[in-house]
Parts: structure tokens; C-alpha cells; sequence
């Protein structure tokens, strides 16, 4: 998934870069406010920890974190019952399997804009269930490398393996990011387990979350449906109430740079 996974990368630098900081900020504060239904303490609420480290690696204000941590737990004005989590499936250009999720306090309204940005992009909403089978959703730890040097892969498997036989959880596999960087995948139970494992044993753990992985992916190498495809997606990434955007689009990496040039 060379493609996908470059072009996820470059998304994600991107997002760093232009992205518009309220929307983004909105988004997280949401995901903090239903992660406080279970109780406004971090330490006690590893949902709430998880939200609340996304928000500060995206330099969301303190301020900001703890309104929304107010909010979801019954201290602040307004209430965080007012979100609920939903999810999206439909297809894009070339066939490509599109999922999203959103948090959001009006179903309709959030229908019809996901409905919307898949029609004017030439996509199309299907029923829940329709590509849904085409992911499996996993538990992801992202390790950074230290000084510039990439991870020694060998001592990552040592202590993976030594983790699982000391009664933790099994690592399902490992990818490269860029910078010498690694993430490592595990069942979806497994989240707090295995970043915590990881981090016991030295690893510098710089982010956690759940993800969509792809079982198959969609090749796409026609420079027209590829484009119109990524014009899809940041249309979806772009919708107020967004959470989370994941295809199964692959596309060779000479390509993709030709088209988003």
C-alpha cells in the first residue's frame, strides 16, 4: 500500500501546515467532551488521555481541553450527550471504498452533507455495511526514532515478542513512517495495553489511536478518477462534524506526486 500509505503521509504533513486550526480545534474538543461522560480524571479515562494528547499534539489551547472536559462530564455549560458517534460508507471514483466518522448532534444534517460531498465529487452513500467489510479496525502505536536514527528493528520484534510473553498483548505487525519513525498494530482491544507495554520497555511513544485498515485495497492508475478521488476525500475531511476519513485507495507514488502537483 506504498501509495496509500504516501499519500496519507502527505495529508497528514499538510494538515499540520494549512489546517484551518477552529475546525480542527472543534473536531477535538468533541472528541474530549464524549470521551468525559466516563469521568473528567485522564489518569482513570484512557479514552479521555488518548483525546486529550491528540488535542495538545495539535496545539490545541489548555483552555480549550479543559471546557471541553467540563462540558462532557456535567461541570460546564451545555452537555456532551448532545454527540453521538456515527459512521458512513459509500464508494468513490474508480470504486474506491470510502469510510467516515463523525461525531455530531444533528444525524440529518450530517447526512445530507456526507451525502452531499460524495455526490459533487462523483462518489456515491451507501447503506451501512456496503464497504465496512473491507476494513478490520485496529489498535495503532507510533514510535518515534531517536536522534535522528532509524529503529532498530530487531530489538522492536525482541520486545514485542518479550511483551506478549510476559502476558501482554500480541503486536499483529509494524509499518514505517517517515524519519525513521514505526507504528505498530494490534487488535482493537489492545490499545492501552500495548502502548503502555511499549512505553515500559524504553520506546519513545509520541501517539496512539484506533484506526480503519484496509484488508484489500482499490488501485487506481487513471490520472482523472485518482484526482477526483483525492478531491473526495479532503471534501469528507473538510465537513464540520468529521472525525475520521479512511479508503482503500492505492495509487503508484509517481503518480500521486503528478497529481497532487
Amino acid at each position: 500500500m506504498a501509495g496509500h500509505s504516501k499519500w496519507a503521509q502527505i495529508k497528514r504533513t499538510k494538515a499540520v501546515v494549512d489546517a484551518k486550526r477552529g475546525a480542527v480545534f472543534t473536531r477535538l474538543g468533541r472528541e474530549i467532551t464524549v470521551a468525559a461522560r466516563s469521568g473528567a480524571d485522564p489518569a482513570g479515562n484512557f479514552q479521555l488521555r488518548t483525546a486529550i494528547e491528540k488535542a495538545k499534539a495539535a496545539g490545541m489551547p489548555n483552555a480549550n481541553i479543559e471546557r471541553a472536559i467540563a462540558k462532557g462530564s456535567g461541570q460546564g455549560s451545555g452537555s456532551g450527550e448532545a454527540f453521538e458517534a456515527v459512521r458512513y460508507e459509500g464508494y468513490g471514483p474508480g470504486g474506491v471504498a470510502v469510510l467516515v466518522e463523525a461525531l455530531t448532534d444533528n444525524r440529518n444534517r450530517t447526512a445530507a452533507e456526507v451525502r452531499l460531498a460524495f455526490g459533487k465529487q462523483g462518489g456515491s452513500l451507501g447503506e451501512t455495511g456496503c464497504v465496512g467489510y473491507l476494513f478490520e479496525q485496529r489498535s495503532v502505536v507510533q514510535l518515534a526514532a531517536g536522534d535522528g536514527q532509524a529503529i532498530d528493528e530487531e530489538a522492536l520484534l525482541e520486545g514485542l515478542l518479550a511483551l506478549e510473553e510476559q502476558g501482554g498483548p500480541a503486536a499483529l505487525g509494524y509499518g514505517p513512517l517517515e524519519l525513521g519513525a514505526l507504528e505498530v498494530y494490534g487488535g482493537f482491544a489492545d490499545l492501552e495495553a500495548l502502548q503502555d507495554g511499549l512505553r515500559r520497555q524504553g520506546w519513545a511513544v509520541v501517539g496512539w489511536e484506533h484506526r480503519w485498515i484496509p484488508q484489500t485495497t482499490c488501485p487506481l492508475s487513471d490520472a482523472d478518477s485518482l484526482r477526483a478521488c483525492l478531491r473526495l476525500l479532503d471534501a469528507l475531511e473538510d465537513l464540520e462534524d468529521g472525525r475520521s476519513v479512511t479508503s482503500n485507495l492505492e495509487a503508484d507514488e509517481v503518480l500521486l506526486a503528478e497529481v497532487m502537483g
